[in-house]
């Protein structure tokens, strides 16, 4: 692979802000997709996510649980550890973009009614890494410098 391509992934110019942020939205991320992958914290596992998201139109529902599931637990992962943080944004922010419009933004924007609040918080967190990257305190950054 391309030299160029992989610093350009890994390249970050943030400071310690992106550490602030990549830990709590990567353990969200990564319990969620606990949940739709596992069934740990409550969650339904595959087998229930991906009949709720059948239900829902998001068919086949067992392949999009496993997407939006490996998406987040090993995107929340890749946060935490500030390892590939600028495709692991992409990827959620992706996630949350589906989400939020084929479940919560009919409801308006108000989590109190099931809104997308809380989802569009996520895509914001998700897309500001993506721009800036993993920050001082992350694997990228020492990738990076070699």
């Amino acid at each position: 692979m391309n030299n160029a391509l992989i610093n350009k992934l890994l390249d970050t110019n943030a400071g310690w802000g992106a550490l602030a942020l990549r830990i709590p939205v990567g353990i969200i991320f990564a319990a969620h997709g606990a949940q739709k992958l596992f069934g740990w914290f409550g969650g339904y596992g595959l087998e229930g996510t991906g009949q709720w998201m059948d239900s829902i139109g998001l068919s086949p529902g067992y392949l999009m649980a496993l997407l939006a599931g490996g998406a987040e637990f090993f995107g929340g992962l890749a946060l935490i550890i500030g390892l590939l943080v600028r495709p692991a944004s992409a990827a959620l922010a992706f996630a949350m973009v589906i989400a939020i419009f084929s479940v919560h933004i009919q409801n308006g924007l108000f989590m109190s009614n099931n809104g997308y609040e809380f989802g569009l918080a996520l895509l914001a967190a998700s897309v500001s890494l993506m721009f800036s990257g993993a920050g001082r305190a992350s694997v990228d950054r020492l990738v990076a410098a070699r």
